[in-house]
C-alpha cells in the first residue's frame, strides 16, 4: 500500500493502520507491550488482524498467527483489487497496490500444513493436566509419573511412552514376590509409592482422558522431530518477516487441546529466547486467536503462570496479540498488560450485552468528542475504536477510526495454491516424518521381556561408569541441551563418539551405542530443565 505523498506509509517505525478524524500509527519500538483485537463475529476482526500483521511483516518482523477459518491463509497471494477495496483505499487518501507475503503453514495434524509436535516432557504435568481436564488428585498422579521417569532415566516422547509409564507405576496385586525381584518393574512401582499412595482406579482414569485425547487427534502432537522454534523467526530473501500461520480449523473443535498448545508455545518462547530489554521493533509478533478460550475454567495456579509468561515475554522482544469477542473474555491482570487497542462493533440487545459494552468502552483512555459505550454499538464493518501506545508508553486517547485494506488477498486460498506455498517452504522435509527414538516405552519392555538388569543399570544416575558418563557429559554439553527436547542421554548419543569417546572413557561409550541415548544422565538433564511452564518454574 502506498500513497501519492507517503504520509500513510509505512515506515521503519510506525505501521500505518487506520485513519479517521486522526491517523492511527502502531509504534514498533512499543509492539511488544502486547495488544488486543475484540468485537463481535463479522465485524471486521481478521481483516485488522492481517492489516497488522502485514505491517509487522514490511518492517521485518515474523508473524505467528492462528487462522481458525481459514480466511488469514490469504495473506500469502496477491491481493486483488475489488471495487469495495480500491473505494475505501480511495476515501482514505491512498492508491492500492496488491502485494503478498511469504508465508510457512503449520497443522497439527499434518494435513494442511507442516507438522507441529512437541514431547510429552516438554509439556510437562501442569499443561498436560490442563489438557486432559484432570482433577488435583490425578494432576498429583501425573506429577508423581514425570518425577518417576526423571529419576528412572524414562524419556517421555510421544502418547505410547506415558501409557507405558502410568502401566509402570500403577499398583499389580497380581505381582508376588516383587520384593525378591519377581516383578521387572517393582523398583518403578516403589519409586511411585514413595510419593504417596498412586492407585490403580487414579492412573486408569488418565489413561481414560489420555484415550480422550487421542481420538481428538492430538497424539500426532506428541512425538519427534519436536518443533524449533527458530524456524518462526524467518525472514525472506528481501529481508521481510515470515508469516506463519497454524491451520486451526481443526484444531478448535478440540478447544482445550487448542488453548493449551498455543499456551505451550508462548512458555517455549519465553522459556528460549534471551532477554532483550526495548527494541526498536518485536523479534516476534504472536497472535492468539480465540483468546478466550486460554482463560475458560483455568486453575488459578495455570492464571498466574499465564500472567507471568505475558508481563515478561515482553523483554524477549515478542509481541502477543489477544483476539476475542470482548476485553471482559480477559482477566483483568492479564489486560492491564495489553497496551494496544482495537474494538471492532459489538451489540446489545440485551441488558448482559449492555452491561458488557460498557465493560469494553471503560477499557479505553476517554476521549472528550466520543461517547465510547455508544459508538461501539455503532461501528460498521471495517470500523474500530483504537488507542495505541504513545512515545512514553501511555495509551493514547480513543479515536475511531476506518481500517485499512489489506494489500493481500482478503480470504482463503486453494489447495492448489496452498500445496504450491508448502513445496517451496524453507522447512519443507524437516518435520514431515515422525521419528520413533527409543524412549520410556521401548526401555519398559525391554525390562518386560526379561532385560531388567541391563536396562536398570543404565537408568541409574548413580550406576558406576555410566553414570559418571552422564554427569560428566551433562557438563560438557550442557549449553547445546535444547530444554525437554533432548534428554542429555540422547544428546550424548549424538555427540559421544566423536566428543566423550576421546575426552572420557575412550572406546567404551563407543560400544555402548544407542542405549546409551536413551538413559545415560536423562534424569540429569530432565531435572534440571523441564517446568511446567518453561523457565518461571525452574528450580
Amino acid at each position: 500500500m502506498a500513497t501519492s505523498d507517503n504520509k500513510l506509509a509505512d515506515t521503519d517505525e510506525k505501521i500505518f493502520i487506520g485513519k479517521g478524524e486522526e491517523t492511527a500509527w502502531l509504534t514498533l519500538a512499543l509492539a511488544n507491550r502486547h495488544g488486543l483485537v475484540t468485537g463481535a463475529t463479522g465485524t471486521g476482526k481478521t481483516v485488522s488482524l492481517q492489516v497488522m500483521a502485514e505491517g509487522f511483516a514490511r518492517a521485518g518482523v515474523p508473524v505467528f498467527a492462528a487462522d481458525i477459518k481459514g480466511d488469514l491463509s490469504g495473506i500469502s497471494e496477491v491481493g486483488e483489487a475489488k471495487d469495495f477495496i480500491v473505494k475505501r483505499a480511495q476515501q482514505m487518501g491512498l492508491t492500492f497496490e496488491p502485494d503478498q507475503f511469504s508465508t510457512v503453514f503449520w497443522d497439527v495434524f499434518g494435513e494442511q500444513g507442516h507438522p507441529v509436535r512437541a514431547t510429552v516432557t516438554e509439556m510437562g504435568p501442569l499443561l498436560l493436566a490442563r489438557m486432559l481436564d484432570l482433577n488435583d488428585v490425578q494432576e498429583g498422579v501425573l506429577n508423581v509419573a514425570f518425577r518417576v521417569a526423571d529419576e528412572n532415566g524414562l524419556t517421555l516422547i510421544d502418547m505410547k511412552d506415558l501409557r507405558a509409564l502410568l502401566d509402570a507405576i500403577a499398583p499389580d496385586g497380581s505381582k508376588k514376590g516383587a520384593d525378591d525381584g519377581e516383578d521387572p518393574l517393582a523398583s518403578i512401582r516403589k519409586a511411585a509409592q514413595g510419593y504417596g499412595n498412586v492407585s490403580k482406579a487414579t492412573v486408569g482414569t488418565i489413561q481414560r482422558q489420555l484415550l480422550v485425547l487421542e481420538n481428538q487427534g492430538g497424539a500426532k502432537f506428541f512425538g519427534e522431530p519436536a518443533l524449533t522454534l527458530k524456524d518462526f523467526m524467518r525472514t525472506d530473501r528481501d529481508g521481510r518477516g515470515m508469516v506463519n500461520i497454524l491451520v486451526a480449523d481443526k484444531l478448535m473443535q478440540s478447544p482445550r487441546l487448542y488453548a493449551t498448545f498455543l499456551l505451550w508455545m508462548l512458555s517455549e518462547l519465553f522459556e528460549e529466547l534471551p532477554e532483550a530489554g526495548d527494541l526498536p521493533k518485536p523479534k516476534l509478533v504472536f497472535f492468539f486467536d480465540e483468546a478466550h478460550l486460554l482463560f475458560t475454567d483455568a486453575p488459578k495456579a495455570l492464571m498466574d503462570k499465564i500472567e507471568q509468561v505475558v508481563r515478561l515475554i515482553r523483554s524477549k522482544g515478542v509481541g502477543v496479540y489477544f483476539v476475542t469477542q470482548n476485553p471482559i473474555d480477559v482477566p483483568d491482570k492479564v489486560l492491564a498488560q495489553l497496551g494496544n487497542r482495537v474494538q471492532h462493533a459489538l451489540r446489545a440487545f440485551t441488558p448482559r450485552d449492555q452491561k458488557a459494552v460498557a465493560a469494553a468502552a471503560q477499557t479505553f483512555r476517554p476521549n472528550p468528542k466520543l461517547d465510547t459505550a455508544r459508538v461501539i454499538m455503532e461501528l460498521g464493518k471495517g470500523e474500530a475504536l483504537v488507542s495505541f501506545l504513545e512515545g512514553g508508553g501511555t495509551p493514547s486517547m480513543v479515536e475511531r477510526i476506518m481500517v485499512r485494506p489489506p494489500s493481500a488477498r482478503i480470504g482463503p486460498i486453494t489447495p492448489e495454491e496452498r500445496k504450491a506455498i508448502m513445496d517451496a517452504s524453507p522447512v519443507k522435509g524437516k518435520y514431515d516424518t515422525a521419528i520413533d527414538a527409543e524412549s520410556a516405552y521401548e526401555i519398559i519392555q525391554k525390562r518386560l521381556a526379561g532385560g531388567a538388569a541391563a536396562t536398570d543399570g543404565s537408568g541409574s544416575e548413580g550406576g558406576g561408569i555410566l553414570g559418571h558418563i552422564g554427569a560428566i557429559a551433562a557438563e560438557i554439553f550442557g549449553t547445546n541441551v535444547k530444554r525437554g527436547r533432548l534428554s542429555t542421554g540422547q544428546v550424548i548419543a549424538r555427540n559421544v563418539t566423536r566428543s566423550v569417546t576421546d575426552k572420557v572413557v575412550g572406546g567404551v561409550v563407543a560400544d555402548l551405542g544407542k542405549s546409551v541415548g536413551g538413559s545415560v544422565g536423562g534424569s540429569i538433564g530432565r531435572a534440571l530443565v523441564r517446568g511446567a511452564l518453561g523457565g518461571i518454574l525452574r528450580r
